[in-house]
């Protein structure tokens, strides 16, 4: 009787365990904001919730550097993204502001949460396209889902900066929130921080900012991430304008041989 072959291992290897742990521990911290929001503890709710997309920051260069970069460690990522961007925003939301109108109110959450998972499913979706205009101009299509989800929580920091009742409303969120999922599912072009580069001459300036934003964040947290927030938001009709100019280039640009045949 012959012996059928083995199989070859298809577990994952030793160096990819440090990156997907990451992941892991950013779905936790996103699911434990939910708990937080349970219990009304609204500022520790958005702490988690921004200690998962520092956690998502760094999963991928954890990755890149010990190259433990596998198919099973991008989809963990959009599923905790999912999750920790998506669901626990929308659910923190709206147990603090939109149930005093609870079917609109639960109709903006829902929407935000499925814009995030549907921008996560074209990320997925074109991730082995060769041909992505933005990406090969250093550029992202949409908000990202971290950046989505610290946009959404704005009224939220805003509230606790100044305490005014206004930014708690309902009728000023539902929309808010609504918005924000639309710049997530959209095709605007926005800036990549990772395709910046730093000039030489200004790199001992660029670590004094760096310096200042942490002393910032840590004594004002909450009006830090505001102007950080409405920064951000300042900087998409930039990115708009950018991107229309490189576009502008490259039609202008002669055809290669290769293009041409």
């Amino acid at each position: 009787m012959a012996l059928r072959p083995r199989r070859p291992g298809r577990g994952l290897p030793l160096r990819a365990i440090a990156p997907n742990a990451v992941t892991a521990m950013a779905l936790c911290s996103g699911l434990t904001g939910i708990r937080f929001a349970i219990a009304g503890d609204w500022e520790r709710a958005v702490l988690m919730v921004l200690l998962a997309g520092v956690l998502d920051g760094i999963d991928g260069r954890i990755a890149r550097l010990v190259r433990g970069e596998s198919r099973f460690g991008a989809e963990l990522d959009s599923l905790s993204d999912a999750i920790s961007f998506g669901v626990s925003p929308a659910l923190i939301v709206y147990l603090w502001s939109l149930m005093g109108i609870p079917r609109i109110g639960w109709l903006a959450a829902l929407i935000y949460a499925v814009f995030c998972a549907l921008r996560l499913a074209r990320f997925n979706a074109n991730i082995d396209v060769a041909e992505q205009p933005h990406k090969s101009a250093g550029f992202l299509t949409g908000v990202p889902a971290p950046a989505g989800a610290g946009l959404a929580m704005l009224p939220m920091y805003l509230w606790f900066w100044t305490e005014e009742a206004i930014f708690r409303s309902p009728w000023l969120v539902a929309p808010w929130v609504a918005f924000t999922a639309f710049l997530m599912v959209s095709s605007l072009a926005t800036f990549s921080w990772s395709s910046l580069r730093l000039r030489r001459r200004v790199r001992f300036e660029a670590l004094a900012v760096v310096v200042i934003f942490a002393a910032a964040i840590v004594s004002a947290p909450w009006q830090t991430l505001s102007v950080i927030c409405l920064g951000y938001l300042a900087t998409i009709p930039f990115s708009i304008a950018a991107y229309a100019r490189v576009r502008r280039l490259r039609a202008g640009a002669p055809a290669t041989p290769s293009a041409a045949a």
